[in-house]
């Protein structure tokens, strides 16, 4: 649940940074990151690179991300360069956007993560997962 004294950080497109970061709110990265991202809501800058994972509730992903991103709602524009496995409630993907890698709903990969039962049910898409692809 979002607090009412919600901050906004912003790193730089001259700033590089090596370790990981977690922030509870709101990110903005033009910089160069080398580690692992965690935090409430992610705007990724055209310039900007990130070898690591990434998590977060929103995520709006414009550079190259080397690494697996595991977002609710996820935005990949045309300019973003993905290498990595995407897991997503909600995915729009812009034309001429790069990903190399797996797309998977996050409903699956909690299915996956139970513990297995006797019987094995279908594979069955959630209903509250949706793809679009933005012209």
């Amino acid at each position: 649940m979002a607090n009412n004294n919600s901050t906004f950080s912003v790193i730089g497109s001259d700033i590089n940074i090596k370790g990981d970061i977690t922030a509870s709110a709101d990110l903005h990265v033009d910089g160069a990151i080398e580690g692992d991202i965690k935090c409430a809501s992610l705007v990724q800058g055209e310039s900007s690179q990130v070898n690591g994972g990434v998590t977060a509730d929103t995520a709006r992903l414009a550079g190259r991300v080397t690494g697996s991103i595991t977002a609710k709602e996820l935005v990949i524009l045309k300019t973003a360069k993905i290498e990595g496995d995407v897991h997503y409630d909600a995915l729009t993907i812009e034309q001429g956007a790069q990903v190399d890698g797996r797309f998977a709903p996050n409903a699956r990969r909690r299915e996956a993560d139970k513990p297995a039962s006797g019987s094995k049910p279908a594979a069955v898409p959630d209903a509250q997962s949706e793809l679009q692809i933005a012209k």
